[in-house]
């Protein structure tokens, strides 16, 4: 983490040795995830960028980058200390760190890039291994074979199996010694799941992704996506990822959206002998610069000119420190994006900063496996269309699966307005994710009747039209309302919903004329094909005459009159119905289920007309809705009126089972910890309600899940599900 300290900082606390090795994840935005590596010289906070070091020619000390920016690890190569006599003394008498003057945690390489530089190197498998625990790194490094590009498919698939057959080997040799297992196959999908899913059977504790140098040399960034995509699914998710070699900001956003942890990198110092400076949109020239691309703390009291003049050491230092500088502070906006929810909007406009990266980011979001955008979206669709039409790869169904493995981990609904940005906006995993799950778990109420969509301005539309929609449906009660929102239709009853309801753009957005074709994909997508439709504008002088020729010309009846009692009754169906709906996306129930839940509930409403508590027929109090982003809590007695129902899993809420030592815990409260699971269910999402189960199946707390269910089984460290009221009573 970026310090910008001057003077001596006090060396690292080890982490307790039992967890040395685990990986946790404190803050996430879908497959995006801050986290923290715990390690026998300090806890590792990534995304972070381990600075290469070399032992021979150190720009910037070690030491300095400790104590003045907070680096907390660093890599550097142990061929190169294992192949020079002075520095293999040094390093097996007095340890890696002595011998680098650094007290936070090491990382070494094993001599794999240097065997694709120089075609071999001339250390054993084992030999290698032995030699990095001997010097005590943190994270050692197996001798894996580099894949390159330009190799054939049996050149590289004879890399990956020969990686493979020496993982065992290698990972005896390390003992406790932390190790990498690098991720090989060049640019041959099924050959990188291959090598991912072979390494991941192994005890490694740390996966970097090998073989990108090239790839990145070249500015071939589609295929670092494809790479990332084909590899990630199939790692054990309680293991960081390191891009091997990666150390340009520019790339950050894209790799720690798709879920790398680790960058490393020698390009601060590379760039800078010649005279190149990295910056988060790309690599400007000291030559051309009048003024400073970006403000460091490092250049603030000098000009570009100032530093053109200086000798050659002096100036390679001082742009060494710039592009560190850089760097670190970009990772920081990457950390602060993913705490934010945000982390795709960075990766929307760092795509902007050059035309490889912008066709990386496309190829991510716009392939025919991952459907159209929402909305009639000109650039998007002609981007499937040629897709479509020029793709002919067998691998297709590889690709859509990947991009499922992102959008599952999305947290939905989502945190905060969705800021509109362009196109791009409509494709952002957390729209297709929300959109996805209205699409699975929604379904209408009857299966006829007239459908009436509100559109052509934002919300909120319950005070624009809440009143009018009441009385239309206490003359009409067969009306399916909807509301047009610039991500898609939606059902009244979600009308406040994150994030349909909370788009933050210009006003002409919502002002698009009806599409009559997409209006009925749309509506088949809810399950409503083949139904009559009308709509009403709700930027028309009177929104009241509006709704009512709206009816008429649907053949319907006006709306009841102000004083015709059925209004009230309609009003308490809209209510009933919202609830009931919720529940169906919030809960995983199905409609009957959900009906049966809520049952001739009553509500406590807000000073403001919102709906603050939902009670069921016997008066309990089952759910409060959330105004912040339209969701729903469960509540205890909710909880405990799910889980008597004895729902099938397939239409239950996600559950998570503990095992029995965790049972007092969870039961008083405490939040369900990794490494005490036995299983849980497929529905389990980021952000979905929880119960919490005991092995023999009883009730005995609720949350919010943190986790996918993978994550649930696999991860050692960390929160689970955020416990909401433990439900066993004290002894």
């Amino acid at each position: 983490m970026v310090a910008w300290q001057d003077g001596p900082r006090d060396s690292p606390k080890p982490a307790r040795e039992a967890h040395v090795g685990r990986f946790e994840i404190k803050a996430r935005d879908g497959r995006a995830r801050v986290g923290a590596l715990s390690t026998a010289h300090g806890i590792v906070t990534t995304p972070t960028l381990l600075p290469v070091i070399n032992p021979n020619l150190r720009t910037i000390e070690p030491r300095e980058m400790w104590d003045r920016y907070g680096i907390e690890m660093l890599i550097t190569n142990s061929y190169i200390i294992w192949k020079h006599e002075g520095l293999r003394s040094h390093a097996l008498e007095h340890g890696v760190h002595d011998l680098l003057n650094y007290p936070g945690a090491i990382m070494t390489d094993s001599g794999t890039f240097q065997a694709y530089v120089y075609g071999d190197v001339e250390v054993g498998v084992e030999e290698i291994v032995a030699f990095q625990r001997d010097i005590g790194v943190d994270v050692a490094t197996m001798l894996d074979v580099f894949t390159r590009p330009d190799m054939t498919r049996d050149e590289v698939h004879a890399a990956v199996i020969e990686t493979a057959e020496r993982a065992e080997a290698s990972i005896t040799t390390a003992g406790d010694t932390m190790l990498n297992g690098p991720v090989q196959g060049g640019l041959h999908p099924d050959l990188r799941r291959l090598s991912a899913q072979a390494m991941g059977e192994h005890g490694f504790s740390v996966h970097p992704i090998g073989g990108i140098v090239p790839v990145m040399e070249q500015q071939r960034y589609a295929d670092l996506a494809r790479i990332m995509l084909a590899s990630m699914p199939e790692l054990p998710p309680q293991r960081p990822v390191h891009m091997f070699g990666c150390g340009h900001p520019m790339l950050f956003p894209m790799l720690i959206a798709l879920g790398a942890d680790l960058f490393d990198s020698a390009a601060y110092a590379l760039f800078a002998r010649d005279g190149r400076m990295l910056t988060p949109t790309g690599t400007v020239h000291l030559r051309d610069l009048n003024d400073w691309p970006l403000l460091m703390p490092c250049i603030a009291h000098v000009t570009p000119e100032e530093v053109r003049k200086m000798d050659k050491d002096r100036q390679m230092e001082m742009l060494s420190r710039f592009n560190l500088e850089v760097t670190l502070a970009e990772l920081a906006t990457c950390r602060q994006a993913v705490h934010d929810g945000r982390i795709w909007e960075l990766v929307e406009r760092r795509s902007h900063a050059h035309p490889a990266l912008r066709e990386a980011f496309l190829w991510i979001t716009t392939s025919p496996a991952r459907g159209t955008a929402p909305i009639p979206a000109a650039e998007h669709l002609l981007m499937n269309d040629r897709a479509a039409a020029s793709d002919t790869s067998p691998d297709r169904g590889g690709w859509e699966s990947a991009w499922d493995w992102v959008i599952e981990a999305q947290n939905t609904p989502g945190r905060g307005a969705l800021r509109w940005a362009g196109e791009d906006t409509f494709v952002r995993p957390t729209v297709v994710a929300s959109r996805r799950r209205l699409h699975r778990s929604w379904r209408p109420a009857t299966s006829e009747g007239t459908v009436l969509i509100l559109h052509g301005a934002p919300g909120p539309w319950r005070d624009r039209a809440g009143a009018h929609v009441a009385r239309a449906r206490a003359s009409n009660p067969s009306l399916e309302v909807l509301v047009l929102s610039p991500i898609g239709l939606v059902p009244w009853s979600l009308e406040d919903l994150q994030p349909f309801a909370h788009v933050e753009g210009p006003e002409w957005l919502w002002r698009r004329p009806l599409d009559h074709a997409w209006v009925r994909r749309e509506l088949a997508r809810l399950h409503l094909d083949g139904r009559p439709f009308c709509s009403v504008d709700l930027r028309s002088d009177s929104v009241a005459e509006a709704f009512d020729a709206a009816l008429k010309e649907a053949g319907l009846e006006a709306r009841a009159e102000a004083e015709d009692d059925r209004i009230a009754e309609a009003e308490i169906a809209l209510r009933r119905t919202q609830a009931v709906e919720k529940s169906m996306l919030d809960l995983h129930l199905e409609r009957s289920t959900a009906t049966n839940f809520v049952g001739a509930a009553t509500f406590v409403m807000s000073s403001t007309g919102r709906i603050r508590n939902v009670k069921d027929g016997e008066g309990r109090h089952i759910l409060s809705p959330r105004l912040g982003d339209g969701g729903l809590s469960l509540t205890d007695e909710g909880a405990r009126v799910l889980h008597a129902l004895g729902l099938p899993p397939a239409h239950a809420p996600a559950t998570l089972t503990v095992v029995e030592d965790a049972v007092p815990f969870v039961g008083a409260g405490r939040n369900v910890m990794h490494g005490f699971i036995l299983e849980a269910s497929p529905s389990l999402r980021p952000g979905t309600p929880c119960l919490v189960l005991g092995p023999d199946g009883a009730l005995i707390a609720h949350g919010v899940a943190q986790c996918t269910q993978q994550e649930a089984t696999s991860m050692e460290k960390g929160i689970a599900v955020r416990v909401r009221g433990g439900l066993v009573p004290s002894s």
